[in-house]
């Protein structure tokens, strides 16, 4: 493990344990504060007795500082949930990091290139909500992204951008959430929302990874299309105007002239061609002047919800509604360490937090072939 990983861990806990610089050091038996502060910034090495050492002081078992597949310390991530207690989410995030450290890890083993530049927009907080509509509009363009952009989204940020998209089992309330290393960007999306939500925060999380140096999300966000604070209304137009580009909307005609039913009943058909949801299409019309404000709210939210149809139990959606648990740029890296055997099966397991029963199912999904036979 390079210093400066060490330093970020031992810093990220030393933090956690409410200690100072002063006072960890003299648990360590050092002279001075410096000489710890060094090795947080990575500019020292620390010997095994030191490393031992440290493991003890802060009672941490030895691989909380050496094993490559934690992310402690190091990185962010901003969540999009809805009421998810503290706890369970720094739980979550542990196992979340766990993913990001493990790919980290063996696509450097494995010579994965990362780009050699962030893409950025060129938005900040002054920017105005037109503003990120236009650009979420040009990024429509620019990528190519078609008629139905919800679609070529998330290989044109794997492909293009080298993001790291995941689709995962998340716990009751999480969205989705971003992640930013220094050399790796990972979008997580909970892959039992409907298609319509799945899209929309994958585009809102896109905002964030281009915008991150220029406004950095918060750690905890609240997952709505709409509202927020500016830089979540920011996102929020960015990803409305990117999904639903107004070249897009143009083909499916006149709305003004339509109401009650047959007004629900063409945003519902609309969203479902565009893979978004009704409510996120029925606010797009009003920022382009397609729809009056008063219009959309008359209409019946709840005649919108899942664009008009019964929402099916998870079990029954996971039948053929569900993606693919990860993603395959993921799940070929795991395979190739599984392959040249630099990871066990149980190894494997226990990292993805699968069971080894479901390891093959996992990787024939995608057409990947796995030694994963027990």
């Amino acid at each position: 493990m390079s210093s400066s990983l060490f330093g970020a861990r031992i810093r990220a806990v030393r933090t956690q344990r409410d200690l100072t610089q002063d006072e960890l050091a003299q648990r360590l038996g050092f002279k001075d504060r410096q000489t710890l502060s060094a090795i947080e910034n990575g500019d020292r090495r620390v010997s095994a007795e030191e490393l031992l050492n440290a493991a003890q002081a802060l009672n941490e078992p030895l691989e909380t500082f050496t094993d490559p597949f934690l992310l402690i310390g190091e990185g962010r991530f901003s969540w999009r949930q809805t009421a998810v207690q503290p706890a369970l989410l720094t739980d979550y995030e542990r196992h979340a990091g766990r993913w990001v450290a493990t790919y980290r890890t063996l696509a450097a083993q494995q010579g994965h290139q990362t780009p050699p530049d962030r893409r950025t927009l060129r938005l900040a907080m002054t920017s105005s909500y037109e503003d990120a509509m236009s650009a979420g509009e040009r990024f429509a363009a620019t990528y190519d992204l078609g008629d139905v952009p919800a679609l070529r989204l998330p290989a044109v940020m794997e492909k293009v951008f080298g993001i790291l998209v995941l689709m995962v089992d998340a716990i009751a309330g999480i969205s989705g959430a971003a992640c930013r290393l220094p050399e790796l960007d990972t979008v997580l999306i909970n892959r039992h929302e409907i298609a319509g939500r799945r899209n929309y925060d994958l585009a809102h999380e896109l905002f964030h990874i281009l915008t991150w140096d220029s406004m950095p999300p918060a750690h905890v966000e609240t997952a709505a299309e709409s509202g927020g604070n500016r830089v979540e209304q920011l996102a929020n137009n960015f990803a409305s105007a990117l999904l639903m580009p107004a070249p897009v909307i143009a083909p499916f005609g006149s709305w003004s002239d339509l109401s009650g039913d047959h007004l629900i009943r063409k945003l519902n058909k609309t969203a479902d061609a565009l893979a978004v949801t009704a409510s996120a299409l029925k606010w797009r019309l009003v920022a382009l002047g397609r729809l009056s404000t008063a219009a959309a709210k008359a209409i019946d939210d709840g005649r919108l919800r899942n664009n008009g149809r019964t929402l099916l139990s998870p079990k029954k959606r996971s039948a053929g509604t569900v993606p693919p648990l990860f993603s395959k740029p993921f799940l070929e890296v795991i395979a190739r360490a599984l392959n040249e055997g630099h990871l066990s099966i149980r190894k494997t397991a226990t990292l993805l937090g699968v069971a080894i029963d479901d390891l093959p199912d996992m990787f024939s999904a995608f057409g990947i072939e796995a030694e994963v036979e027990v």
